[in-house]
This record gives C-alpha cells, sequence and structure tokens, in this order.
C-alpha cells in the first residue's frame, strides 16, 4: 500500500480537501442524473460506488476524526448503503499507512531519539494503519513488541473536521439534524479521548486488569515507559483479525469459544464495570487456531451513568413492552419520549420503540443464541431502514435517545456482527435481575 508522506493539518488545507472531495461528489450526482436520463430504470448503485470511492479516498488521506467518523458508519450497517459499507470498513485496519520519516519525527519529538535508539529492532513499514494511527512491530532481545504511532495534528483537528463532516453525512445519509448534532457532540468527546494516548495507556491496563479473569481472552502488557503523548508500546499479539480468521475454516466449537470470551468480555465490564470497551470493530481484535482472543485497543471506553444503565436495560427485560405505562416511564428517562409529545407521537414512537426492543433484546430473552442466524440480522436492518424512512423520526423536534446510548448501541451492534461473522452460538450470561 502507498504511503504518504505528509498530512494535512491546517484548518485551511484540510477545509481545501473537504471542498474538492464537495466537488467530485458533485460531480458523481450529475453523471447520476445523466444516466438516469436515459435510463429512468437506473438505481444509486454507481452513485454510492464513485461517492463512496472519492469520499474514502480524501479521508483516508485526511485521516483523524473524518476517517474515524468513516469507520463508525461502516459499522452502524444500518446507516450506509453496502457500497460505503465495503469502503468505509477499510479504515478500521487498513487506511494509507504514514510515510517512515514521519514516524522517526514523532519518536524525536517525545523522546528526544529515533525508534531504532528505543528498541533492537523497529520495522520501517506499518504492519496496520487505521484512522487514528498506525503499529509498527518492534524487538529488545527476544521480546516483541507492538509499536501504536498517532497521526499527525489528528488531536489538534478533532472539532474542525467534525463540522466539515457533518454535511456530508446530512447529504448523503439522510439523518435528522437535531440526532446527528447529538451524536457529533458525543463523538467529539470520544475522539479527544482516543487521541490521549496516555489515557488510552491507563484504561488499557486497568480494563484488562479487572477482565483477566476471563476465559479464553489475552491482553497485552504495556510499558508506560516505552508510552508518551502520541505513542503507545505493548506487547505484541501473535494471531488473525476476524476476516484472515475465518479463511482458515475453524471449527464450529472454536468460533463458539471465541463467541463466548467476547460476550463474556462485554457483559462483565457493562454490568460489573459500568464502563466498556465501545469499539468493537474487527481491527480491534486477534483470534488464534486454539480460541484464545486477544484484545488490542482500548482507546474508545464509554463510562455508563447508573441511571441510563437500570432505564436502558429495563428495556431489555421481556414482559415490558406489554405494560404501555411502565414504558412510557422508561422511555421518557431514557429521552425516547417528551413531554410535550402529542397523543399521536406517543402512540406512534411507543409502537416503534416496543418493535425496536423486542427484537434487540432478543439475545438477552434466551439462555442461548445463535448469531448465525441471518434472518435476525435481516429484520435488525429491515426495520432500521423502515425507520430511516419514517418522517416523523427525520421531522423530529427532539432526538429520540439518551445520548449515552450512542455507544452503547455501537457496543451491541458491533458485538453481534461479530458474533454473527463467526456463526456462534453463546450463552447469554446476564444479570439475575434481568429477566
Amino acid at each position: 500500500m502507498k504511503e504518504q508522506s505528509k498530512i494535512p493539518v491546517g484548518k485551511v488545507s484540510r477545509a481545501a480537501k473537504f471542498v474538492s472531495t464537495g466537488a467530485k461528489v458533485g460531480g458523481n450526482y450529475l453523471k447520476h442524473y445523466s444516466r438516469k436520463l436515459v435510463d429512468k430504470n437506473a438505481t444509486r448503485e454507481q452513485l454510492d460506488k464513485d461517492n463512496a470511492n472519492d469520499i474514502y479516498d480524501s479521508l483516508s488521506e485526511l485521516k483523524g476524526s473524518a476517517l474515524k467518523v468513516a469507520q463508525m458508519l461502516a459499522m452502524d450497517k444500518n446507516l450506509l448503503p453496502t457500497a460505503y459499507q465495503d469502503k468505509f470498513a477499510m479504515s478500521q485496519y487498513s487506511a494509507p499507512p504514514l510515510s517512515f520519516p514521519l514516524v522517526v519525527k514523532t519518536f524525536q519529538k517525545y523522546f528526544d531519539k529515533s525508534p531504532f535508539e528505543m528498541f533492537d529492532s523497529f520495522t520501517k513499514n506499518a504492519v496496520n494503519a487505521a484512522s487514528i494511527g498506525q503499529v509498527h512491530k518492534a524487538t529488545i532481545g527476544e521480546q516483541v513488541l507492538a509499536v501504536k504511532i498517532q497521526y499527525p495534528g489528528v488531536a489538534d483537528s478533532v472539532r474542525s473536521d467534525l463540522k466539515l463532516v457533518k454535511p456530508f453525512a446530512l447529504r448523503l445519509f439522510g439523518l435528522n439534524e437535531i440526532e446527528l448534532d447529538q451524536y457529533m457532540d458525543e463523538v467529539q468527546g470520544k475522539l479527544l479521548e482516543e487521541t490521549d494516548y496516555q489515557l488510552e495507556v491507563r484504561r488499557s491496563m486497568a480494563i484488562s486488569e479487572a477482565c483477566s479473569h476471563i476465559k479464553g481472552l489475552q491482553f497485552p502488557k504495556y510499558y508506560p515507559e516505552m508510552s508518551a503523548d502520541r505513542i503507545i508500546t505493548m506487547d505484541w499479539i501473535e494471531g488473525k483479525h476476524i476476516k484472515e480468521f475465518l479463511a482458515t475454516n475453524p471449527s464450529q466449537h472454536i468460533r463458539d469459544e471465541i463467541g463466548q470470551s467476547l460476550w463474556e468480555f462485554y457483559h462483565h465490564q457493562i454490568h460489573e464495570l459500568k464502563e466498556v470497551h465501545a469499539d468493537p470493530h474487527p481491527g480491534n481484535f486477534i483470534m488464534q487456531s486454539d480460541g484464545t482472543l486477544g484484545v488490542i485497543d482500548f482507546g474508545c471506553v464509554k463510562e455508563i451513568p447508573k441511571d441510563f444503565y437500570e432505564a436502558y436495560f429495563k428495556l431489555m427485560s421481556k414482559g415490558l413492552v406489554s405494560n404501555d405505562e411502565e414504558l412510557k416511564a422508561v422511555l421518557s428517562r431514557l429521552s425516547f419520549l417528551y413531554e410535550d409529545d402529542s397523543p399521536y407521537e406517543i402512540e406512534l414512537y411507543l409502537s416503534v420503540f416496543k418493535e425496536m426492543t423486542e427484537l434487540l433484546g432478543q439475545p438477552f430473552h434466551y439462555d442461548e443464541f445463535d448469531f448465525s442466524d441471518d434472518r435476525f440480522f435481516n429484520e435488525i436492518y429491515q426495520l432500521s431502514e423502515r425507520l430511516s424512512n419514517m418522517k416523523e423520526l427525520r421531522n423530529s423536534r427532539h432526538p429520540r435517545g439518551s445520548r449515552h446510548g450512542l455507544y452503547v448501541n455501537r457496543t451491541y451492534f458491533g458485538l453481534y456482527n461479530l458474533l454473527n461473522a463467526l456463526g456462534a452460538k453463546v450463552k447469554t450470561t446476564k444479570p439475575d435481575w434481568l429477566v
């Protein structure tokens, strides 16, 4: 993959990149309308593909927050046409890497040394490159290490990048502007945390220790003395990302073991720690042939407030949907319903959220759940598509749902998709009070 020798870091140069991308997208729309004049049955498929390619190419050059949002949207498959999902998913672990001279410059800034002075060996080429940073492999004696280096200018461009991303999201994905504002506010806070590598090291060490008892998990050891504001050094974990792992045709038993470890990992964080690794995309997990699951990134951690936690998981209770008054109270606590909603809106949203909670809560209603059942996921996608086309939701005066739900929903959606890709059947352990 071709390396980048520089990244636009100034507001003007980054904004100019968005402007040029917008011009390309506008040209794609003109081509699409021209095709429609010739063939009235022409679909948006080519338009989506062209837009996805042009937007991804630009975001991958900018890196940082803009590319991270693309990665998140690729996980939220219900928001995006397939062309965007496929292209944006590349940002999870295969974005264009940064050239080596810039890597050396980062080391000299924080350690006053080159990586070759700190390590016995250090790969000049990145072994993985994503939205916020890239990873190099290093050694000290027999010890094999992973060294993550943040791209220059990422932390300083979070706020301005998200402002530039917003018009694209509104135009291309048809999102409600009020909900998008809430989404972007929450994302901004999390992205600023993700650029703080010192915070990531502390969280990584704490959560790894808190989850060390869970069977089948492996966490790297972190080295604060070889880490800095924009560099993290940790143990290297051997294995494969899920796509490569599945290509080895692992047995159903191994798939189920990894799936169970994933479920227990998230169960313990959410229900016991009340904070969670909220970035469950494929690039953050390493899978081994014996069923061991490596967890390698704690940059995005969502702390879950007690009141939100209690109301959110109350929704997962199987009998709640049969009690309208209790359901209304819970939905109000979660900012799905508001005091100024009309009787028509209350009845409409109550119906919508009943269907949504019954569907998304299904895994919690059984002692064991088979995530290989594509019908379950097709129902989720169909419901999401219907909701995205509801004019009442798109024109709502209020964001429908607590801001805390954005990352918790994203966590469960990412977890469900990983388990579906594995084709895993898991025992859905849950708190005793959740029945």
